[in-house]
């Protein structure tokens, strides 16, 4: 997805800097001038505010796609190996085989639902050994299920603040250097002797720059942004689901032993 973002916002920019050019072509801009502004030349033309703006856009930039390629790698993994571990565990704690259980969910240390399954068996026979399980002793284990499906879910949030800062900042850096760039066409403007579009094209060109790359890191950082939080939605129902599931076999194992 950034890739295509990257590839149409480089189209688009090429089509502004060719009409740029077209219009550089003017008889009071002179053939020459022109024939010099191309891409090379306005990067190399820009001033030391445009060139600091595109640094900063271009390490947040880099930062969010090292994010989006890790929770997309974290999600993944997650939603895979819950697929697995579920009627595996289902299996295991249909025939009472608590420890059988707690080792399936030691080996899919990926799986959110792993994590909070184990955690509550693991309290659960702490507690259960004994041939009375009283109810403080569940209310322990749905304790222990509410801190791990706390804990799962901010390690799937990690990260995805810094994608809603890039995605929401990122166009203001962007139009910072954008401000500057139409200050440097006024400049250029006033210190020549014509007012033709060569005297401001560089200026209007580096504005246009840094606000198209402001704009191309800002939009992929949204995007994946809402789908990885509606990820991350669906994996806390899927724990919520799994520690209800969790606790009514508790109940009925406690149910189980106090029958006579």
């Amino acid at each position: 997805m950034t890739i295509l973002i990257s590839l149409l916002g480089t189209k688009a920019l090429g089509i502004v800097i060719f009409l740029l050019q077209e219009a550089a072509a003017s008889p009071a801009a002179g053939a020459a001038a022109a024939n010099r502004f191309t891409m090379t030349d306005m990067i190399r033309n820009m001033g030391a505010v445009a060139i600091g703006v595109v640094i900063v856009l271009l390490l947040m930039s880099v930062y969010s796609i090292a994010i989006m390629v890790e929770r997309y790698l974290t999600y993944s993994a997650a939603k895979k190996q819950s697929r697995e571990f579920a009627p595996r565990v289902a299996q295991a704690l249909k025939n009472d085989r608590i420890e059988e259980a707690i080792n399936i969910s030691d080996k899919h240390r990926k799986s959110h639902l792993a994590m909070v399954v184990s955690s509550g068996l693991q309290e659960f026979r702490a507690h259960g050994q004994s041939s009375d399980i009283s109810g403080d002793e569940i209310e322990a284990s749905k304790r222990a299920l509410q801190r791990a499906i706390a804990i799962k879910t901010a390690e799937f949030r990690r990260g995805l603040s810094g994608l809603a800062t890039i995605g929401s900042t990122a166009p203001f850096v962007g139009l910072f250097g954008t401000v500057f760039g139409i200050i440097n066409a006024f400049q250029g403007m006033k210190n020549a002797e014509t007012a033709g579009i060569a005297a401001v094209a560089g200026g209007i060109s580096e504005a246009l720059f840094t606000t198209a790359l402001g704009l191309l890191v800002a939009v992929p950082a949204v995007w994946l942004f809402n789908y990885f939080t509606g990820k991350v939605d669906g994996f806390v129902v899927e724990m919520d689901n799994s520690a209800s599931e969790l606790v009514d076999y508790f109940i009925k194992n406690r149910t189980k032993q106090l029958k006579p």
